[in-house]
């Protein structure tokens, strides 16, 4: 089985550190950003999408921090023009442009140019995982050396193996996918329960083991990326 998903995914699972589809998704974050502040911004067919769906606040901020603003201002001016043209709908009645202006505005705050990108190929390595599990068994080896899984990403991988396992194979799976993560929600839970008794005077000349940083890693678990 070869993809133009499989290395990148392959290579996502041979370390373990954080949830692998964190990895994943940063990486593809990262790539788009760099695509879109740099020669492709200027190519007409992307320039319409980016025109239409404009970007999140915090691709925003990201694109902001790159420090490119020649590219972002360049796609800045395009888009506002096309802002322009939806939330001034032109002659019509009070209520049917505050309806027309609310609609448009509405569109706008829920589309991100490079959220779809990731989406797109996202939602495919997640499907590639499940087949390389399938049928590469080097891979899970690579599955079950894995950390965690964080809860939103946990939760699209179970969606997926349900969809595309065999039914003689999603029970193994499952079972796979549980071993690590109730493993880490055990110690975790440890760790923040460690971290809360640290305050008291009781416990604080004891020594504070995993626990320093509980709270992020157990926001890191609930939240993702």
């Amino acid at each position: 089985m070869e993809t133009i998903y499989t290395i990148p995914v392959n290579r996502t699972f041979e370390t373990a550190d954080d949830c692998p589809y964190c990895r994943l998704y940063r990486e593809l974050e990262k790539n788009e950003l760099d695509i879109i502040l740099g020669a492709s911004m200027m190519e007409p067919d992307i320039r319409i999408q980016t025109n239409k769906l404009g970007f999140c606040k915090e691709h925003y901020e990201q694109m902001f921090g790159a420090k490119n603003r020649l590219g972002l201002a360049l796609i800045l001016e395009s888009h506002l023009d096309s802002v322009e043209k939806v939330l001034s709908p032109g002659m019509l009645g009070f209520k049917d442009r505050a309806e027309r202006i609310a609609q448009g505005a509405s569109e706008l705050n829920s589309t991100c140019y490079v959220c779809s990108r990731i989406e797109h190929h996202f939602a495919k390595m997640i499907e590639t995982s499940m087949l390389l599990w399938e049928n590469d068994k080097e891979f899970r080896k690579k599955f079950d050396s894995q950390h965690y899984f964080c809860v939103p990403h946990y939760q699209r991988m179970m969606e997926s193996a349900k969809r595309n396992l065999p039914k003689k194979l999603l029970g193994d799976f499952v079972s796979a996918a549980e071993n690590i993560q109730n493993a880490y929600q055990e110690k975790l839970r440890e760790d923040v329960s460690w971290f809360v008794k640290k305050f008291d005077y009781r416990y604080k000349d004891e020594p504070w083991g995993d626990s320093k940083d509980a709270i992020e890693r157990a926001i890191a678990f609930l939240s993702g990326k």
